[in-house]
């Protein structure tokens, strides 16, 4: 089974969603998992926000039956040498993970990949499977817009929609 893995941070608690599917160009979710965590988040520290994020992740996917991919909202690599939050869930939890950022980072080796009819990219980056054929998966991944189905579900499931 692959996942997706999103996080939402409000001033009474954190969610967690968790999607989770079992091919890549699948259109629905065969596991939905939101986790509400009570109490406000550990404070945002520049250059480390896994310290933030991974526990939560952690917990959803302690919940999740056999995985084989991990998919995130954030980088796997913010340099060559500098992991990101992908790099840190991948030594904790010993699975690949496939980093899907919105946003360029300055420094990253990310592939971007251009969906739908979309012009602005999605940055990819992979521990434990192949960057260029995750940045392939991501592309044949289901849905006509930018962002793929599952991953914006369980960006509409952290977010409480």
């Amino acid at each position: 089974m692959l996942c997706c893995l999103d996080v939402d941070y409000q001033a009474t608690g954190v969610t967690t969603a968790c999607v989770g599917f079992d091919a890549w160009t699948d259109e629905l979710a065969a596991i939905e998992l939101v986790l509400r965590s009570r109490g406000e988040a550990a404070a945002y520290e520049p250059g480390a926000f896994y310290q933030r994020e991974l526990p939560y992740l952690q917990a959803a996917l302690a919940r999740m039956p056999a995985l084989e991919t991990i998919l995130v909202d954030a980088y796997v690599w913010l340099a060559p040498d500098r992991p990101g939050l992908g790099k840190h869930l991948h030594d904790a939890c010993g699975l690949p993970v496939v980093g899907i950022a919105k946003n360029h980072f300055a420094g990253t080796d990310a592939i971007e990949v251009i969906r739908g009819t979309s012009t602005r990219p999605l940055y990819v980056t992979a521990v434990g499977l192949d960057a260029t054929v995750a940045a392939d998966r991501v592309r044949a991944m289901h849905g006509d817009h930018r962002i793929p189905t599952l991953i914006r579900r369980a960006d509409a499931l952290a977010r409480g929609r």
